[in-house]
């Protein structure tokens, strides 16, 4: 059976393969598979420039035509390396064997036994699988975190001057205003990034157990260790790890998978936050011609965008969080656990990006409800409480906390009649209790 958005195990590559198919590119099988052709050729290359005798008559030209096996590839050419694969029950030794055809094909049959000299598999799987991550984080990651943010900076400055009752602990507190609740996350959000951003994208290559042995012991003048460091860094733009066993530590990679499930985490707080005002009537949700909200109840408009998104981050985090815990523990000089769990790289960040675009869609159809803003205050006079103790120690009143804690906690209705005859019977200037009656709810909203 061919696998279609039905028949599909992962809703990933079923109910909402459409929003992430773009990550196919990075990591799926086919994606993998180019990748290490891309890592073998460059290696090959590399080699030529360092004119091992061996290869000092190759012709440059050359270099574009072997370039093209990678930038060109193709499904039948991923196809053709998984044929061969199901001989060689190995899959790095399945593609040196595809290049190794395509030197026939190019009349570099003399040149062929350079492919993977020296190598191990890892220094191809912990070359190839960093630079995915790092060309997915670049092309489809980081576009779609600034959207998210920049969708919350927008909404931060539109609700700057909205006034809001605040809850701590659910319950009324100090107000604030709306615009500056949001820019808490805006300001969450971007420091974290900073932090993610400051992660780099390691890679292991030096050979069976990371020592370059091989290659040592066919040119001992040769510096292999600076031939590696150059070809990770400036070849393939990563950081070399050094010293290393067989595979790549993957601290660095681990630091990365904490760093966006940090982000992630933050993001479900927001839906949760959003989703919350939702269902105290803070917001009204655009409706769309068509849609359902109930099977059953037709004047539901459910936040299913905020619930949609905290559910794949949530699953993005599990998985995030066991790569993290997992691939820097590798027993001795390396075991093969890593490799099966890489291959699930691609899941977190597919259910990251869900995430990301069910936060953004709920976000864009939020419809501000003032009058439920302005109701909530006028209906919690109480929390002004705060302002005039706060006054009234500055002015050196006689137990201040306990006198508003014995208005407050009344069964009497606070309301700013009762505030105002409040502040009557305090023995202050009239020009103090003026400053008093001036705090209200709304205007009581800080920096």
């Amino acid at each position: 059976m061919s696998i279609s958005s039905l028949n599909a195990i992962s809703p990933i590559d079923g109910r909402y393969r459409s929003k992430v198919d773009t990550l196919a590119s990075y990591f799926s099988e086919e994606a993998l598979i180019k990748y290490r052709v891309l890592v073998e050729i460059e290696y090959f290359i590399a080699l030529c420039e360092q004119k091992l005798p061996q290869l000092a008559d190759i012709d440059t030209a050359v270099f574009q035509k072997l370039r093209a096996i990678y930038s060109e590839f193709s499904s039948e050419d991923a196809k053709a390396i998984k044929d061969i694969e199901a001989v060689t029950n190995h899959d790095v030794k399945a593609v040196e064997y595809f290049i190794k055809a395509q030197f026939d094909k190019l009349n570099l049959s003399q040149y062929k036994e350079f492919i993977h000299f020296g190598l191990t598999s890892q220094d191809i799987n912990n070359t190839a699988i960093p630079l995915s991550i790092k060309d997915a984080m670049n092309d489809i990651y980081v576009p779609e975190y600034f959207e998210v943010l920049k969708k919350l900076k927008a909404l931060s400055e539109e609700w700057k001057d909205i006034s809001m009752l605040a809850r701590t602990h659910g319950q009324p507190a100090s107000p604030t205003r709306l615009g500056k609740e949001i820019y808490v996350f805006v300001t969450r959000l971007e420091e974290q990034f900073n932090l993610l951003n400051d992660i780099p994208s390691a890679a292991k290559f030096g050979g069976a157990t990371g020592n370059f042995n091989a290659h040592k012991v066919a040119y001992p003048d040769v510096d292999w260790k600076a031939f590696g460091t150059q070809f990770v860094q400036e070849k393939l733009g990563l950081q070399h790890s050094f010293p290393t066993t067989q595979i790549e530590h993957y601290d660095h990679m681990a630091a990365l998978f904490d760093a966006l499930k940090r982000i992630n985490t933050i993001i479900i707080d927001l839906d949760r936050d959003i989703w919350t005002y939702v269902s105290m009537d803070y917001f009204k949700q655009k409706i769309k011609k068509g849609e359902v909200g109930s099977s059953a109840m037709p004047h539901k408009v459910n936040p299913i965008d905020f619930e949609n998104s905290e559910g794949n981050l949530g699953i993005a985090n599990a998985i995030f969080e066991h790569l993290a815990a997992k691939l820097p523990i590798s027993r001795l000089q390396r075991d093969l656990t890593d490799s099966t769990v890489l291959r699930n790289v691609g899941v977190p960040f597919s259910h990251t990006l869900i995430g990301f675009k069910s936060t953004l869609k709920g976000l864009n159809k939020l419809l501000l409800n003032t009058s439920k803003f302005e109701e909530d205050l006028e209906n919690n006079w109480a929390v002004v409480a705060e302002a005039i103790q706060t006054i009234l120690r500055r002015e050196a009143y006689p137990n201040p906390y306990e006198a508003l804690k014995g208005l407050t906690r009344t069964n009497a209705v606070i309301n700013k009649a009762s505030i105002s005859n409040f502040i009557d019977t305090l023995e202050v200037s009239d020009a103090i209790k003026s400053e008093l009656k001036a705090i209200s709810p709304s205007n009581y909203t800080g920096i």
